[in-house]
């Protein structure tokens, strides 16, 4: 069931070639742990370039990461990131701002949202890039596995604007769901303690702001709101998670491994 999960978020949440079955789909929706578990497989992946941050200039490896990210994650979380701007600038009532949302039109809200996120995502890989191979590692799949923490989090505290994604996930779901995707992020915020712990933790914090403003701004959270928080959550976690290596430094319970296996592929 966990890995029929997995492999239906997967196939939602990444351009992984798993395909796409009806089982698996019900199975992720059902199953709010699947968003971080994913998280692990696109962050390892990703993080790939960072791994050469000895050997190559820092902006060489941000920009191999930005790479990274677009072709393996996609674009359908940035376009629900746009929607949500654009939305954001509209004067009206919550039926207004959804009706500029399934506008195809890209509007001046929507430029300054991804262009803003975009920005903070590569000053943030830069920063990444510019720390030591494993460390640089670890905030990236804490990183990831954050963002995809922040859209668990949607689906279990969130309430729906309307029929959708957005619907479709939230059902069934109460705050209590919310445990077992706490659970699965555990081994990611424990990478690098304290840095990690808190690049993990500004997911579901980020998503809990993302829903207050959904509720007041849009009467509900719906699919655009997901992809939004996974983009957004993303950026702020390799912030949050530099901002904390550079200020409080450490490493996690599960560091000596982790260490080992890295120092070994980088040998």
């Amino acid at each position: 069931m966990v890995l029929t999960a997995v492999r239906g978020a997967l196939g939602f949440l990444s351009r992984l070639p798993v395909g796409h079955t009806e089982a698996a789909w019900e199975a992720f929706v059902a199953t709010p742990a699947a968003f971080p578990l994913a998280g692990y497989v696109v962050g390892v992946l990703v993080a790939v370039p960072v791994l050469a941050a000895d050997a190559l200039p820092a902006p060489v490896v941000a920009a191999a990461y930005l790479t990274a990210v677009v072709l393996i994650a996609g674009v359908n979380h940035a376009d629900g990131l746009a929607d949500l701007g654009d939305a954001a600038v509209v004067h009206g009532d919550p039926d207004e701002r959804r009706a500029v949302m399934r506008d195809t039109t890209v509007g001046v809200g929507a430029v300054l949202a991804l262009g803003t996120v975009l920005l903070a995502l590569a000053l943030g890989a830069l920063a990444v890039a510019g720390l030591p191979p494993l460390v640089a590692v670890a905030l990236v799949v804490a990183a990831e596995v954050g963002a995809k923490l922040s859209m668990a989090t949607l689906a279990c505290v969130g309430r729906p604007s309307h029929e959708g994604f957005g619907s479709t996930v939230l059902d069934g779901k109460r705050p209590r769901h919310l445990l077992a995707p706490l659970v699965a992020a555990l081994p990611a915020a424990a990478l690098a303690v304290p840095a990690t712990a808190l690049a993990v933790l500004s997911g579901p914090a980020l998503a809990l702001l993302v829903s207050r403003w959904a509720n007041r701004r849009l009467d509900g959270v719906g699919g655009d709101a997901f992809g939004a928080a996974n983009e957004l959550a993303r950026a702020a976690a390799l912030h949050v998670g530099v901002a904390a290596w550079s200020v409080l430094g450490g490493w996690g319970p599960l560091s000596t491994g982790f260490r080992e296996v890295l120092a070994w592929t980088l040998s």
